[in-house]
Parts: structure tokens; sequence; C-alpha cells
């Protein structure tokens, strides 16, 4: 077995910044219980902004970056884990404190890693990622609207940023659990493939992005917005008495503006969603749910498999908005 590996590396040096695909020796790799080979990543928002430049998350360098990794357990030090098991790893800060899945090896602490499920495979798992974990936690944020606070059945749903990572898979989910899904998407020529996802509806983002009413006609029992800025204050301000708004992201920006009466006058609930302080039980729970799920033959519609090599010229378009498919590292490839 050979000690040397590929892997991308990002050093900065004063204002110099640097990115690369190197070959480095396994000794690189010098903490954690369990080393992996790894077999796929993917490509996040978070991912592309520390390539960038670090994005403000990496602290210090050298740091082999990938928030996300599958793979199969070549050493472990424990005994939660033995060779030959079959791992995921997303969240906890890999590719940012830690060294990353962009990379043919990695080396994590046993509290990152959850065995995978039988139901799907390391190449399915990592077509989902972050972005589809995060998706599956939103959507059994807006259910727990009849599950835990025994409330209304949820109907109407509203899926912010349809066509991105975590939007085609909270289409995808909600529409599983039976409930009709509206998307947003600025897309709209994806019409066709969001419906095939299970959404109802599509709705252009330019509707969503206009100054926001203090209270607009309620007409979603449940919203994923996956965009904040206006779209998430106008999905406040239309959400039904009751109703879940699950809120993951910022692509439209940080700032709400909103207003403290959809709350006390309807009683909607915001739900933060965090995908990486996310216990180890509740990690194994949403990943062992996926298979019920997802449709993988749709969504291989929508996946392009990369090289490490590749990634490094394709991940600014992320940051654009200019990307139309889901990235698929294959970092044997």
């Amino acid at each position: 077995m050979s000690n040397k590996f590929k892997a991308i590396v990002l050093e900065q040096s004063g204002e110099l910044f640097s990115r690369e695909v190197k070959t480095l020796d396994k000794s690189f790799l010098n903490s954690g219980d369990v080393l992996a080979k790894v077999e796929y990543s993917n490509l996040n928002f978070k991912d592309a902004m520390i390539l960038k430049n670090g994005g403000k998350l990496v602290k210090e360098y050298p740091r082999i970056p990938g928030i996300d990794f599958s793979g199969t357990v070549e050493e472990s030090s424990v005994d939660d884990f033995k060779k030959g098991d079959q791992i995921i790893v997303n969240g906890a800060r890999v590719g940012e404190l830690y060294h990353g899945g962009y990379s043919q090896y990695a080396k994590v602490k046993k509290e990152f890693i959850i065995k995978k499920p039988n139901g799907i495979s390391s190449r399915q798992a990592m077509i989902l990622g972050t972005g589809g974990f995060t998706a599956v936690l939103c959507a059994f944020a807006i259910k727990a609207r009849e599950e835990l606070l025994l409330g209304e059945k949820v109907k109407d749903v509203l899926v912010t940023g349809a066509t991105g990572g975590v939007g085609i898979v909270a289409v995808m989910a909600l529409s599983k659990l039976g409930c009709n899904v509206t998307a947003v998407t600025g897309k709209m020529e994806q019409s066709n493939f969001l419906k095939e996802l299970g959404a109802k509806n599509i709705i252009n983002r330019k509707e969503l992005e206009t100054e926001p009413k203090l209270l607009g006609k309620g007409a979603w029992d449940g919203v994923v917005d996956t965009v904040g800025g206006n779209i998430l204050a106008n999905a406040i301000s239309q959400t039904k008495h009751s109703g879940i708004v699950a809120a993951c992201g910022n692509a439209s920006g940080n700032k709400l503006n909103t207003s403290v009466i959809p709350f006390i006058l309807r009683g909607i609930k915001l739900w933060g969603v965090d995908s990486v302080a996310v216990s180890k039980k509740r990690k194994e729970f949403v990943w062992g749910e996926m298979s019920k799920l997802i449709d993988f033959n749709l969504l291989e519609k929508s996946i392009k498999t990369t090289s490490l090599e590749e990634l490094l010229n394709i991940f600014p378009k992320m940051l654009e908005g200019k990307l139309s498919n889901k990235v698929l590292i294959d970092v044997n490839k």
C-alpha cells in the first residue's frame, strides 16, 4: 500500500492564497482516530467560498478542504469502526478546522463519522452530501407541525431556491412525504425538471423579491427557505397560522426585513436549520431515512462528476450562480 496520495491543498502566506492538487505523504494527516480511503466528495457553497480564499472559515494552513466525503475505513484506533466499514462524514467542520474530503485519504475523529446505511451507496451519499442532508432536516422540521406540535396536517409547502443543491432534495423529500410543493426558482427553464421531482407549481423568484407586507395572504403550511433576504421575509408574511418556516441559507442576503406581526398574530415558527452541530444519533437517523425519500435515478439527471483537478476550474461558477448541475467529485478520477 502506497503512502502517497493526491489532495487539494490550500496555502496562505500573508496576502498570497493558493490552491492546487498536490501529492502528499500519509504523515500529512497527523490527527484523528480513523483513516479512510475516500471515494467521493461534492461541492457545496461553503466549499466554494473556502476554495476561493478560505472564506474566513479556515483558521490554519495548509488545509485540505472538502466538508463532505464518503469512503471506506483503512485503519482505525477505536472499537467503533473497523477496516472495511463504509462511512459518511458531513458537517463537523472538516475542510475548515480539520483536513477534509478533497483528498484520496482522510483521517478524522470518530465523533465525525457515521456508518453508511445499507439503503444507499457511497456515490449516492455524496450526490446528497450536506445539501441533501440539510434538505431532509428542513423537511422534518416542516413535518414537526403535525408530528411534534400536534397541529393540522402539512399540505401546501413552499421551497425557495428550488434548483439549488438543498432545494432539489427538499422538493423531492416533501413531495414523498405527501405535501403539495410549490417551487421558487429564477431558472424557469428548469420547471419541467422540478415537476419531475414532485413540484406541483412553479413560481418565479421575482414575485418574492419585492418589499414584504406585514401580513400577506396565508398560502403556506410550511416553507423551506434556502436563500434568505426579501424572499424569506415574503415567505414568512404568506405563511398560514401555526405554519413552520425552516431557514437554512443566505444566498439573497443575511438581513431579514420582517416584523413580530406574523409570529404573534399567526403563531408562525421560524426554525433555523444547522447541518454542522447535529448529534451523531440524529445524523444516523436522517441518513437512514434517505432511501425512502429520494429517487436517485431522477437526481442523477442533475449530476456532473468531476476530478479534483477539474474542480479547481468549476468552483467559481457556483459563487457566480452559474452552475446548473450538482457537482460530484470522484477523488480517484
